[in-house]
């Protein structure tokens, strides 16, 4: 059985939102962080100009399935 909002508290719902606006707060630190760093950049390029080069493998190839 599915709770639905209807079914929360006050209390209950506010905590609910509390963390999913925590949570999503921090994803987007974590993310802000992240393009920050020279060298995560530049392994975004790399990883990129891979691709396109076509230097990469299918999930497939990697894992034999």
């Amino acid at each position: 059985m599915k709770t639905k909002i209807k079914d929360l508290s006050i209390d209950e719902f506010k905590h609910l939102i509390s963390d999913v606006v925590q949570d999503s707060f921090q994803e987007n630190l974590e993310d802000l962080v992240a393009l920050s760093s020279d060298p995560y950049i530049k392994s975004i390029t790399e990883a990129r100009n891979d691709y396109k080069k076509g230097k990469v493998k299918s999930f497939s190839e990697v894992f034999d399935v």
